[in-house]
């Protein structure tokens, strides 16, 4: 299966956001809701079972000038082996100009035994665009190890890299050891990108904060359950 969706707001004579465009294909669906304040939101709902090993997902995001959306996930995304071994891609491509503000938060995505699927996030900020990014990963469904997957994130602001990281879970190899993930199943990040106040780098047990090139910081977090990854980005 191939999919495309694609989503563009901007700013309203009004002052609130308009979604110019929204275009959903099965399994990406796009559901706005009402709301009576500035910002606009929508939910992304997988409608089909995907990503199924084969599947290439495409999404796109488009925020113009002073515009404000958040995107949220409504239900947990399972990354599901193909037929034949076949791995599975996902791309989210989001571009915000200056005065914008962008808030994606999908639920969990949960890499099933035997699953290969590569997911990657395109950003490109313009200007002092702010940008909120939440990622949680469970490495397998209770009680099964988890299958191979490949994430990566690449953020630029007016055509600077301010965040590139590649992370490659489920090498049986690597996950043997304790040194890896330390056992845990819930491995989560946070990209802030809010302001350019500097951020000074912290931690706590299995939580880290680190700035990041020209303002803002990424949170992650290593955890037994959602629950706890959540709460861990929130307190970070």
């Amino acid at each position: 299966m191939k999919a495309t969706a694609r989503l563009v707001a901007e700013l309203g004579p009004d002052g609130r956001t308009v979604l110019r465009e929204l275009r959903s294909m099965a399994p990406l669906t796009l559901f706005p809701r009402r709301r009576f304040t500035r910002d606009a939101l929508v939910h992304l709902v997988n409608s089909a079972t995907s990503p199924l090993g084969g599947d290439e997902l495409r999404l796109v995001v488009r925020v113009g000038t002073g515009a404000r959306l958040t995107l949220s996930g409504v239900a947990a995304t399972l990354a599901l082996p193909g037929p034949r071994g076949e791995a599975s891609s996902s791309i989210v491509d989001i571009s915000v100009e200056d005065g914008g503000w962008f808030s994606y938060l999908p639920e969990p995505t949960v890499v099933t035994a035997r699953a290969r699927h590569v997911a990657e996030l395109h950003v490109s900020l313009t200007g002092d665009a702010a940008f909120r990014a939440r990622e949680v990963l469970v490495l397998g469904r209770e009680g099964e190890s988890p299958g191979r997957l490949t994430t990566t994130q690449h953020v630029v602001r007016d055509g600077r890299a301010v965040l590139r990281q590649t992370l490659d879970i489920g090498d049986p190899a690597l996950g043997a050891s304790l040194a890896y993930l330390a056992g845990r199943r819930v491995l989560a990040s946070e990209i802030l990108l809010l302001d350019e106040k500097p951020v000074e780098p912290t931690g706590g047990e299995w939580w880290s904060v680190s700035p990041l090139a020209g303002g803002g910081a990424l949170v992650t977090a290593l955890a037994d359950s959602t629950v706890e990854a959540e709460r861990m980005l929130t307190s970070g």
